[in-house]
């Protein structure tokens, strides 16, 4: 999705950007359905779901460009596009947010691809820590650098990954979600880009 771009690594101590994640439970995704289906009837009736997703939408897009007023413009893309598509939306026992999260990284790469500008990865220090542990390693400075030069190296799909599973700390269910996989895969895939990257790393 990326490929061809050179990433501009955003990186701080701060944990401004970051946010918490939880499981949707299958009563919340049944009752959000029946909204949805209530919305493709009636497409005025769009603006509770707008109103539930904006925030997280808009911070999911921030992180990947590090710029509020184009982060705005492509909210907007993203919603428009969700109420287009929302007559052809069927619930597959995931949360409706997975399907947004999906509209938004395309988008997201769209821009890249058309601006031809480098790709933000937001990232804190604590996440490279997390990342260090994961794969027991001594967090320091020399590490992080070697770390950041080795995830620049990876392809597109891999970085999605560990994008969200470290840099935006999700649980493997709401990764494979958005990414359409089974969430065993989910942290096949996650652990075997970890190894890959571990035997990057200088001893």
């Amino acid at each position: 999705m990326f490929s061809n771009i050179q990433l501009n690594w955003n990186i701080t101590k701060k944990e401004g950007m970051s946010s918490s994640h939880r499981t949707v439970s299958a009563e919340k995704m049944q009752e959000e359905w029946l909204e949805i289906q209530a919305a493709q009837d009636n497409p005025a009736l769009f603006r509770p779901l707008y109103n539930r997703y904006y925030e997280p939408i808009f911070r999911f897009v921030l992180r990947r460009t590090a710029d509020e007023m184009l982060s705005a413009d492509l909210c907007s893309q993203i919603f428009l596009k969700a109420m287009q598509r929302l007559a052809s939306y069927n619930f597959r026992g995931v949360p409706f947010s997975a399907w947004l999260y999906r509209i938004a990284s395309n988008e997201v790469a769209q821009h890249y691809r058309a601006s031809n500008k480098s790709r933000v990865v937001s990232i804190e220090d604590t996440n490279l820590g997390d990342m260090a542990e994961e794969m027991d390693e001594e967090s320091n400075e020399l590490l992080y650098k070697q770390l950041i030069g080795a995830l620049d190296d990876l392809k597109a799909n891999d970085l999605q990954l560990v994008e969200l599973r470290f840099f935006e700390q999700r649980p493997f269910k709401e990764i494979a979600d958005i990414l359409g996989m089974t969430e065993s895969n989910a942290k096949v895939k996650t652990y075997r880009i970890l190894e890959r990257l571990k035997k990057k790393l200088t001893p």
